[in-house]
């Protein structure tokens, strides 16, 4: 089991991949050079080109000679106070092995797809305040020698491999802390499109795919009960125009306006009308893809459990536990 060593943090290495060459990558390290209280160690891993994210956090990771870990997105401008408040988190918080943030509520992605879906991120994260099960290395840190004992990110896992190591580090006996006053602009470009693919085969699928493997809690994530009247009800809309049935479709409006009503405060507060007109539709799609994810990840656990899927579970990374 891990146990923080007491203290005042001292020294943030920060790490950003960006073997996919970024054009955001300069804005990312020049926030990183700025800010107050900057790391004492700046990492950006742009080779070997073509590896997976996960891998170049794992190579900045073992080169880092900080006492904590701050991984960084290549397409996130960190607020100027965002490592002042990473080192008050763990310096307040003795036993904390990691702490992540949130989007800012300005995000910057020149559409209203892009805003509408940085936004969802701020909210979410905004919602989930206090004590984690999961990781986020859009804007995250963790004490080294933690990750370290953990074996760093399992890059056989597909996509949302910081929220496998968060869970891994949890059942370790780590403490995680969501600070969303630790804060970046999102800069990342979204389409409809790319919102949909990464809802559905970068998100859902595999985190699926962990809850049936037995490595991750149903009941963490978005699994609020807010999220589950909100995705009944955003099928429900979808039924009742289906049905050309006004009356439900009505009732389906009027429960997702009830469950979500702070999120859409957000849009119109952020983005007038024309970002709530655009954003509801939007927030049902997000819904949709989740219901649309379980089949798919069901037909390939059963598949990969006929090919011999123990050869790929057995190839996770060791967790070594503190002696």
């Amino acid at each position: 089991m891990f146990r923080p060593t007491l203290g005042r943090v001292r020294t943030l290495s920060v790490i950003i991949p960006a073997t996919d060459q970024p054009t955001s990558l300069e804005r990312a390290v020049r926030a990183v050079e700025r800010a107050n209280f900057p790391p004492e160690q700046v990492i950006v891993v742009d080779r070997p080109a073509g590896i997976v994210s996960s891998a170049a956090r794992n190579i900045g990771a073992r080169k880092a000679e900080g006492e904590i870990l701050v991984f960084v997105d290549a397409d996130v401008e960190v607020h100027p106070n965002a490592f002042e408040r990473i080192r008050a988190a763990f310096d307040e918080h003795p036993e904390l092995s990691a702490v992540f943030g949130a989007y800012d509520d300005e995000p910057d992605g020149g559409s209203l797809v892009s805003d509408f879906r940085n936004l969802l991120h701020h909210h979410v994260h905004h919602e989930g305040v206090g004590p984690a099960s999961t990781f986020w290395t859009g804007l995250g840190a963790i004490r080294r020698n933690a990750f370290l004992e953990l074996g760093g990110f399992d890059e056989t896992v597909s996509w949302i491999r910081d929220i496998e190591l968060g869970m891994r580090l949890r059942g370790n006996g780590g403490s995680i802390l969501l600070d969303p006053s630790i804060q970046g602009k999102h800069l990342k470009r979204w389409t409809v499109a790319s919102m949909v693919e990464t809802d559905i085969f970068r998100r859902g699928v595999p985190w699926l795919r962990l809850v049936l493997e037995g490595r991750a809690d149903p009941t963490s994530l978005n699994l609020s009960w807010r999220h589950r009247i909100g995705t009944g009800a955003s099928v429900l809309l979808v039924a009742a125009i289906a049905r050309r049935n006004l009356r439900l479709a009505t009732t389906a409006l009027a429960g997702l306006a009830v469950v979500d009503a702070r999120f859409y405060a957000l849009l119109l507060r952020r983005g007038g009308p024309r970002m709530l007109a655009a954003g509801v539709p939007l927030h049902v799609l997000h819904r949709l893809t989740a219901v649309a994810a379980v089949p798919i990840a069901l037909a390939e656990h059963v598949l990969e459990d006929r090919a011999g899927g123990g050869a790929r579970r057995a190839a996770r990374p060791e967790q070594r536990p503190r002696r």
